[in-house]
């Protein structure tokens, strides 16, 4: 496997990010409600992995206050189980703290095999079923938080999130 690079998610990914998330997800993101976390969503923050220059998944993450919400984390089919996920959310996790957050959140489908055993690997708990959460088929998700965030990066500095 080539260098993965992980850095800030643009504008001028969300063609790729939204190839991706029609690839990951039943109930896929638009491109204009990804254009939206970009360009318009004060809270979010999003970070893509590159591997030889494409873009192979991306991380995203809304951050109010200490809390950080985990939106999507999703990853190329052809490179699925290559640890790619684990990447990015240990790279967003990193990210959020830079930025203040003292614990994350996240729903998960209960399905999700793959998705929870990152999840629990990475020291997210199970702590409430939400019943019927998601639209596409009434399944059942978990909500997970995970509170053991690394210390801020004293070098961490990042510029303004919105460009109109």
């Amino acid at each position: 496997m080539s260098e993965i690079i992980i850095r800030r998610m643009t504008a001028e990914d969300v063609e790729a990010v939204y190839a991706i998330e029609c690839e990951a997800f039943s109930l896929p993101w638009s491109k204009a409600a990804l254009m939206s976390e970009m360009r318009e969503n004060p809270v979010a923050r999003y970070l893509v992995a590159l591997e030889d220059g494409i873009l192979i998944g991306y991380a995203g993450i809304h951050i109010i206050l200490d809390e950080g919400h985990i939106t999507n984390i999703a990853v190329s089919r052809n490179k699925r189980g290559k640890g790619i996920g684990t990447m990015l959310l240990t790279a967003l996790l990193q990210y959020a703290a830079n930025l203040g957050v003292v614990y994350a959140t996240l729903e998960v489908r209960v399905s999700n095999e793959a998705a929870l055993k990152m999840y629990a690997n990475k020291g997210f708990i199970k702590v409430h079923v939400r019943k019927k959460y998601y639209e596409d088929n009434g399944e059942d998700a978990y909500l997970m938080v995970f509170d053991q965030l690394p210390p801020a990066q004293d070098d961490f500095s990042e510029a303004e999130t919105i460009t109109i």
